[in-house]
């Protein structure tokens, strides 16, 4: 004990000098960006005013969660390293994973009955439109892009732009030609599938760094033309009164011919919702079921050898050109449909909904939930839409820090410092284990401590 008490004194000095100094950078950087506050007057004069409390409160915080890295979960992290690899699962574990998805499945489909029952028909549409299908949009838009960077191993720093494709596609044909929602679906995604072709095309001889660039060029050049050809996407002007969809002809309005006269139920906008909802949960469960039979194809398994080591990919026989086209066409094609129907449920869009802030989302979606899982990126999506969704809900934090504090304003603050946490304590995303797909007489997990760092 007498040995080991001079390493501690040892270990805690280091922790607060590390605390110290990180409290010292937290308030040199938020000193600008919290401290001071620019308010216009009644004079319409502009002041700058200061927010010490909040400041020094965010300082604390910081270097209180330094000084606990520091004194515990940097000692679990050595000792996690140091832990033999276990041969399989843990008995809950494998009970976990046997029962979630089901359990899963189940919720998402009971979701708004359960909220409706909660909340009541007033309180239940921000809770199924807000969070229900804002999150499985960016559920369905991970699962696309999953197919490129997870199983393809292609990073995409553009996936936006087909997003962009597929909400613009459907609202110039609908408006132009009048068409229904169920004919522009299919055609919005085939649009953004050959788009995604054009991109293939460029970039097969790159890959890495170049590749990003080269896609994140492409994202930008879709939003320039986007924003430039004002006589057909009419500029930051957007497009508004674009066609909602309907129930087998049936629209959602309290007209005699609307949903709730048909039905003879009292009109309540709460339908139109609950019917978005169902469609989008529609789609996302396509689009993982597609994905899981995909990679039990051939091209599937091409995918994955492509993205472990494309030489090798090439010495098996396998044409690289082939596949990389068809994992960009088939991500691609996922966004289209979720951009087409973005745009029903919107109602309007424009320019300012596909930025790179966008792709950098979808793409940190993947990357958190473990790239090449399913569950993974849901789980991602989930807690990142969800977790900043849920921000406009803290009100109460006015009366800690002042009738002016606004949590919207702080919600990509936590959003980098949770990215930061995961990065930290699972390095390769919440799911680092990942299924085979083909396997010689027993499925087996393959542990994380068997996946190159960077292959997912």
């Amino acid at each position: 004990m007498a040995d080991g008490a001079p390493n501690q004194r040892v270990d805690m000095a280091r922790a607060l000098r590390d605390a110290g100094f990180t409290a010292l950078l937290a308030f040199a950087l938020f000193l600008p960006l919290i401290g001071f506050q620019t308010v216009t007057n009644i004079r319409n004069d502009l002041i700058l005013t200061t927010r010490w409390p909040l400041l020094f409160a965010i300082v604390a915080v910081v270097g209180a969660g330094r000084l606990a890295f520091s004194l515990v979960f940097e000692p679990w992290l050595k000792q996690r390293t140091l832990r033999p690899v276990a041969a399989a699962p843990a008995g809950w574990r494998a009970v976990f994973a046997k029962w979630f998805t089901p359990f899963a499945i189940g919720f998402v489909i009971v979701y708004p009955p359960l909220v409706i029952a909660l909340n009541g028909f007033g309180g239940a549409v921000k809770w199924i439109d807000n969070f229900g299908i804002q999150i499985l949009i960016y559920v369905m838009l991970g699962w696309g892009l999953n197919i490129v960077v997870g199983l393809a191993g292609l990073l995409d720093l553009g996936y936006v732009a087909f997003y962009a494709v597929g909400a613009y596609s459907y609202a110039l044909l609908a408006k132009t030609f009048g068409l229904e929602f169920w004919v522009l679906l299919p055609l919005a995604g085939i649009l953004s599938s050959f788009w995604g072709i054009l991109l293939g095309f460029p970039v097969l001889r790159l890959r890495g760094d170049y590749l990003a660039i080269v896609t994140l060029a492409f994202g930008e050049i879709i939003r320039i033309v986007i924003i430039n050809w004002v006589d057909l996407t009419n500029g930051y002007a957007g497009i508004s009164g674009i066609p909602r969809p309907t129930l087998f002809g049936i629209p959602f309005n309290a007209d005699d011919n609307g949903f709730a006269a048909v039905f003879g139920l009292e009109f309540s906008p709460l339908y139109r919702v609950i019917f978005l909802y169902y469609v989008i949960l529609a789609l996302a469960l396509l689009t993982a079921f597609v994905t899981v039979r995909l990679r039990r194809l051939p091209v599937g398994r091409a995918w994955e050898a492509l993205r472990e080591d494309e030489i090798a990919c090439r010495s098996l026989g396998i044409n690289t050109t082939n596949t990389k086209l068809t994992a960009f066409a088939m991500g691609a094609m996922f966004a289209g449909f979720a951009g087409s129907f973005f745009a029903t449920r919107q109602g309007f869009i424009s320019p300012e909904s596909f930025t790179f802030l966008e792709s950098a989302t979808i793409l940190s979606i993947v990357v958190l939930g473990g790239m090449g899982s399913q569950i993974g990126v849901a789980i991602a999506a989930i807690a990142m839409i969800g977790g900043t969704e849920i921000m406009r809900e803290l009100d109460f934090l006015k009366q800690i820090f002042g009738p002016t504090f606004d949590p919207t304003q702080y919600r990509m603050l936590l959003f980098g410092f949770a990215m930061v946490l995961i990065m930290i304590w699972r390095p390769r995303g919440l799911i680092a284990t990942r299924e085979p797909s083909v396997f010689l007489k027993e499925r087996k997990s393959i542990s994380a401590d068997r996946i190159n760092e960077g292959h997912g």
